[in-house]
């Protein structure tokens, strides 16, 4: 810490329930006398290891790699608090491993590491796999995230999801089709608007397309992402190519026009003369985190359905209700990937949890024990 930096104040409930940090390894096997330890070290470990040396798939059975996942980032893009390196991302990773455990039973390991060139990362972050079932991305910046990811599913036969892309989508999707129930709308007569085309934004897309709905146009800070601009990198450029059938242009607010979906991904803020362009019955999902990009009391005043990622007002867009029973899915049914056929699946089943959607409930509690259960099981449906 420079001189000039202040001291940052510790005090607090907040420092309180992080002091120790919020993990530790339990054993589960007892260790009582020399021959539990004859059994689980020296020597009667080394049958174990010459098993899984002529064939390491034996390695998920005799092992914790059959439920463990590493939580890995390089802290580029924490939060809503942008890079701040991986000491700093510590906690959240910490915070992570907690959720994975509480909601799915899934034990994981922060494993967070100095930023460098894409390559750099991979080949790290490839060196660690053989430890675990699962390798579960996070907070890494964008465009970086996504050759990440996909160099990652290239090179491992384990699961590789990155949750700021996918998690975020799952639940988005879940609840628009609850929603799109709620104004009495069918998903491909949907014309919606995704303001940030970073992770989420593009995930969003993605999954909305393969889930019906051909109308999506994306905006980032620059203005709506169609095949006219010329000042779009590789990963947006692919976006223009995908999406935007009606080649809009021009700015966000241009893009709202008539618009009967907005989901806000981008961290900004949008006006409310800019809402007040949508369409009647429209459905507003401003789910930046801790500012929504459209105050939910201004967004009820031109939406039917409004949702946030805030935890006090109705309709929280959380990830936790995706990323443990997909990983719990995936672990038990031994898949080597998390397929497209199985994020959907997984918005499927968080929507139908709730039976008879209301513009207050699209989507479950977070704290819904049906959640995780339900999602594993799609999941394990499509291994």
């Amino acid at each position: 810490m420079s001189e000039s930096s202040p001291t940052p104040d510790v005090s607090g409930p907040v420092f309180v329930a992080h002091e120790g940090g919020k993990l530790e390894s339990v054993p589960t096997k007892p260790l009582r006398d020399r021959d539990d330890l004859s059994l689980l070290y020296t020597p009667g470990v080394a049958d174990v290891c010459r098993a899984i040396a002529a064939d390491p798939e034996l390695s998920f059975r005799y092992t914790t790699r059959h439920n463990t996942v590493a939580v890995v980032t390089d802290g580029t893009a924490v939060l809503g608090l942008g890079d701040i390196g991986p000491e700093a991302a510590l906690p959240v990773m910490e915070g992570k491993a907690v959720l994975f455990k509480h909601f799915g039973g899934v034990d994981s390991v922060p494993v967070c590491l100095e930023t460098g060139p894409v390559e750099e990362l991979v080949d790290a972050i490839a060196r660690i796999a053989p430890t675990y079932g699962g390798i579960n991305l996070e907070d890494i910046s964008a465009p970086r995230c996504f050759d990440i990811e996909d160099a990652l599913k290239e090179r491992l036969d384990i699961p590789v999801f990155h949750d700021d892309q996918h998690g975020t989508a799952i639940v988005t999707l879940a609840a628009l089709l609850n929603a799109a129930t709620v104004v009495g709308r069918e998903l491909p007569s949907l014309r919606v608007v995704i303001a940030g085309a970073g992770a989420a934004g593009v995930a969003i897309a993605n999954i909305f397309e393969r889930a019906g709905i051909p109308n999506v146009v994306v905006a980032d800070s620059r203005g709506v992402i169609s095949r006219s601009r010329e000042d779009l990198g590789p990963h947006k450029r692919k976006l223009a190519e995908s999406t935007n059938p009606r080649q809009v242009t021009g700015s966000l607010a241009d893009a709202l026009d008539g618009a009967d979906v907005f989901v806000g991904v981008s961290g900004g803020s949008v006006p409310e003369d800019a809402i007040a362009r949508m369409a009647d019955g429209a459905i507003i999902f401003a789910l930046a985190n801790p500012d929504p990009e459209v105050h939910p009391e201004v967004a009820a005043r031109h939406a039917a359905v409004v949702a946030t990622g805030r935890s006090d007002f109705p309709n929280q867009i959380n990830n936790v209700l995706a990323f443990p029973g997909l990983f719990r899915g995936a672990l038990d049914s031994g898949a080597k990937a998390i397929t497209e056929q199985m994020k959907l699946a997984a918005a499927e089943a968080i929507a139908a949890l709730i039976e008879t959607p209301t513009a207050d409930e699209i989507v479950p509690s977070v704290f819904d024990e049906r959640v995780a259960p339900a999602v594993a099981e799609a999941v394990r449906a499509h291994a």
